[in-house]
């Protein structure tokens, strides 16, 4: 394999850029060539390329966001839209594709490879580490530490006032954000879309927390549920205390990323070089009991991510 094309799809997360500059350094050391592909498919299928070279990486495994910028791309659920994507590969004679994004950003990389012929190694980069086959995805740990370090920030003010504050973090159908920065963070409390909560039950553990000498609570939610501004208000109807709502928001996707994240990066940018170095396709790389795996990309999307309850009863055991 000669040349290979790589693009970043569907919402960034930390630790993409660094990814892009293990994928083009492996790719050149090897002796192939890159096109960076801008604006994800919609890009792919507008010729939007350009060839890497080494120095087109250089300072960027720092750098949030991606370099080669990204975009949603409905048409790429099309056939029309799939067929243009393709075309374009062809066009450029490129022979092998590396994409770096979440679960929607797999499904165009795998009719690819299905239907098109064009092997195509996945990388999982979506903060919300919602894909099951890998233990996690990049930016997850990135995004974590910005919760925690805000959550940190808000107890100092709550304490204070002797207030709650309901923290409404990402997370549509995964809560592992909410779950992971709760425990972190000492949160009493932790909303998530895997679990149906009861309002009254919240109370009561909230009012338990203040007769055992606590001035303030945390509640992290996960925006799959509802808003925090939204949860606060109906908190705020049924106790005496001062709440106060606060959305993180799109601060969690950006960032440098952690050391944890750039480590991630540099071998699953790596290993998918080395799979199309090898003639491989229609996989995916991710890292499993902090092993460095690839699976079949049609097994791996159609695995359905599954909450850990172990670690959610932990937060109940320790957090009052």
């Amino acid at each position: 394999m000669k040349r290979i094309g790589l693009l970043t799809s569907g919402g960034d997360a930390p630790g993409m850029n660094a990814a892009i500059r293990a994928v083009v350094r492996t790719a050149i050391y090897y002796g192939m060539e890159v096109y960076g592909i801008e604006r994800g498919y919609a890009g792919l299928m507008n010729e939007e390329l350009y060839k890497m070279e080494m120095r087109s990486v250089s300072n960027i495994v720092q750098c949030g966001g991606t370099k080669l910028r990204t975009a949603r791309c409905l048409e790429m659920l099309t056939k029309e839209g799939q067929q243009r994507a393709a075309d374009t590969i062809k066009k450029y004679g490129i022979e092998g594709l590396v994409v770096i994004g979440g679960d929607g950003s797999f499904r165009g990389a795998k009719v690819l490879s299905e239907e098109y012929g064009i092997p195509t190694i996945g990388i999982p980069g979506t903060i919300d580490n919602d894909l099951e086959y890998t233990d996690y995805t990049l930016g997850f740990d990135t995004a974590v530490n910005t919760c925690l370090d805000i959550i940190n920030k808000l107890r100092d003010t709550m304490t204070s006032h002797e207030r709650i504050c309901v923290v409404e973090v990402m997370g549509r159908h995964c809560g592992d954000i909410a779950l992971y920065s709760g425990i972190a963070s000492g949160a009493e409390i932790i909303v998530v879309p895997e679990i149906r909560f009861d309002l009254d039950e919240i109370v009561a553990k909230i009012n338990k927390s203040r007769s055992n000498g606590k001035h303030s609570n945390i509640i992290v939610v996960a925006e799959g549920v509802t808003s925090a501004d939204q949860f606060a208000k109906n908190l705020q109807a049924i106790t005496p205390y001062s709440v106060r709502p606060t959305c993180i928001g799109h601060v969690q996707r950006g960032g440098s990323p952690s050391m944890a994240d750039r480590m991630l990066a540099a071998q699953f940018g790596n290993k998918a070089v080395r799979l199309l170095k090898e003639g491989k396709g229609n996989r995916v790389v991710g890292i499993r009991d902090n092993k460095i795996i690839d699976m079949d990309i049609i097994e791996a999307v159609s695995m359905k991510k599954t909450f850990n309850y172990e670690l959610y009863e932990t937060l109940q055991m320790i957090s009052m």
